[in-house]
């Protein structure tokens, strides 16, 4: 049986204020846990570290008992593209990120695996592989997680096999993951409305369910299969409540970390963390 303390939840929070206050803007929405972006989402320069500031979100994060955290790539970061130029930064943006990840050691880093932009999915998967091995060492604590995709226009990692492919190819395969986001996959056709156990046997049978390590848990405005990738709040979409409360007392997904990435400010964020908190502990756990 779970109760909602044992739930791992938290959101998407802005780093502008720092390590610390992002830990201490956590714990006001009652979260133990969170996400962030590890430098400008649309651009490339990230912030010069505070070592004190992240020393602080550390000794926040052992007092309060607050679970593994996850960083997030910059959306321009395209480890599929065939232009060498992109690719380079792509492949330069995280090593340095990984690189900085180690001064919050033991922690998950997240990334989308791209876009291919019409040199086909095989090639763009070779990108990827090419890049991850390049990055990914023996010595990191960080573990690398492959994001779920919805498959809009040319992305890559849309299909459980696509990412398969990818981690097949990576040779340091034990520091790679996999992030499922509840749109994306909703997006991309897999039924975890009316078939939640069929696709995580699918997901098992393919790639592995010990190689899933976070969700991130969004609603969808878009009907399932629509390749739109357009979050929506919690329970106000075409997943709902019930298969989101489905999601997060399933014995095989109620162990991870869930990671809100709904189109909510810190206040939404806060209510839709009282929401299934309440949900699970008026008898869903």
């Amino acid at each position: 049986m779970r109760s909602e303390n044992q739930l791992k939840i938290g959101c998407h929070l802005s780093s502008a204020k720092g390590f610390y206050a992002m830990g201490q803007d956590a714990i006001k929405i009652n979260a133990n846990t969170f996400q962030f972006f590890t430098r400008n989402p649309r651009g490339s320069r990230a912030k010069e570290l505070d070592l004190e500031d992240v020393q602080q979100l550390l000794n926040l994060m052992t007092e309060n008992g607050m679970e593994r955290i996850l960083a997030h790539s910059p959306y321009t970061l395209n480890p599929c593209s065939s232009e060498p130029k992109k690719w380079s930064f792509a492949l330069e943006t995280m090593k340095d990120d990984l690189e900085r990840m180690e001064y919050l050691p033991g922690n998950f880093y997240n990334f989308h695996p791209g876009n291919h932009v019409g040199q086909g999915v095989e090639a763009g998967i070779k990108q990827v592989i090419s890049l991850l091995n390049l990055v990914l060492t023996t010595k990191q604590s960080t573990m690398v997680l492959l994001e779920t995709m919805s498959g809009k226009g040319t992305e890559v990692g849309s299909k459980f096999e696509e990412l398969y492919q990818i981690m097949e190819g990576v040779e340091q395969s034990d520091k790679l993951g996999i992030c499922l986001d509840t749109c994306h996959v909703f997006d991309a056709g897999y039924d975890i409305v009316n078939d939640l156990n069929g696709v995580l046997q699918e997901f098992d049978r393919i790639i592995g369910l010990d190689k899933l390590y976070a969700i991130h848990l969004n609603d969808s405005k878009n009907e399932i299969s629509s390749h739109k990738d357009r979050h929506e709040t919690i329970g106000n979409g075409k997943i709902g409540m019930e298969a989101i409360l489905n999601i997060l007392t399933h014995p095989k997904l109620s162990d991870l970390p869930f990671y809100l990435e709904t189109p909510n400010d810190l206040a939404g964020h806060k209510a839709e963390i009282e929401l299934i908190r309440a949900a699970l502990n008026s008898g869903r756990n």
